[in-house]
This record gives C-alpha cells, sequence and structure tokens, in this order.
C-alpha cells in the first residue's frame, strides 16, 4: 500500500510539473522562418504579458485598407534585459518591424527587430532565428 501512494505522488509531481511546458510553444512549431515579413504602421498598443510581450500594429495596405497586424515578442524580463522601458515604443509611433509570419498566415508574426522613428533598433528578445541581439 505505501508503495502505491509513492508512485501515485510521484505520477501526480511528474504530471503537474509537465503542465507550465505544454502551454509554451517553440518557435518552428508556429511561425515559418521561410516566410519573412516586414511591415511599416503605427503602433496601437504593446501588452507587456507573461510568457510573450505582443506589439499591435496598424497597417496601411496598397488598397488603402487598414490591417492590423500582432506581432510577439520574447518575455517581458528579456526585453527589459534588451533595454526596453514600458515606455520605449508608446501608442501613435510610426515603426518598422521585420520577423517571420505565422504558419497560420493571418496577420500574425513573430517580431524580430523594430525600427523606431529616430532609426533606434529594438530587438524583441524573442525564440526566433538570431535573436537577443543587442544593437
Amino acid at each position: 500500500m505505501r508503495m502505491t501512494g509513492t508512485i501515485m505522488l510521484v505520477a501526480g509531481a511528474v504530471t503537474i510539473g509537465a503542465l507550465p511546458a505544454a502551454a509554451h510553444h517553440a518557435f518552428a512549431a508556429e511561425f515559418d522562418v521561410n516566410q519573412p515579413v516586414k511591415v511599416h504602421g503605427v503602433v496601437t498598443k504593446v501588452e507587456w504579458v507573461n510568457p510573450h510581450a505582443w506589439i499591435y500594429v496598424d497597417v496601411k495596405g496598397a488598397d488603402g485598407k487598414v490591417v492590423n497586424w500582432h506581432f510577439e515578442l520574447g518575455p517581458p524580463n528579456a526585453l527589459f534585459r534588451l533595454g526596453w522601458r514600458k515606455d520605449a515604443i508608446p501608442a501613435g509611433t510610426e515603426v518598422d518591424i521585420s520577423g517571420f509570419r505565422a504558419k497560420s498566415m493571418e496577420n500574425t508574426a513573430n517580431g524580430r527587430s523594430i525600427i523606431l522613428p529616430d532609426g533606434k533598433e529594438l530587438f524583441s528578445g524573442g525564440s526566433g532565428p538570431g535573436e537577443g541581439a543587442v544593437k
């Protein structure tokens, strides 16, 4: 009886320990390195949430239609280590963002870098190829 209790306790601990890992995804599971994207638009919102921060940008197409793009960034702590501040990119700022399109082909991508109006480049600190560089 004691052995059964121990086995159940260990099995429960392993199951609970695996839950956070299941919630996170690998870059290649969601984004396509063969589908680079670069957009120019106006920031509508930056969300400082875990496990990834997000930046939302209104992009005007050739037809004049505005589409809101969503770019996944690294976790907030990684962005702070790369020199970001919460007020680094306020809503209304025009930016150029490069990254890799989501496999779903919606207006979602993994952001790689953001170029601000003054030419300063911020890196996303995310999981994409070449991430984490500071410029």
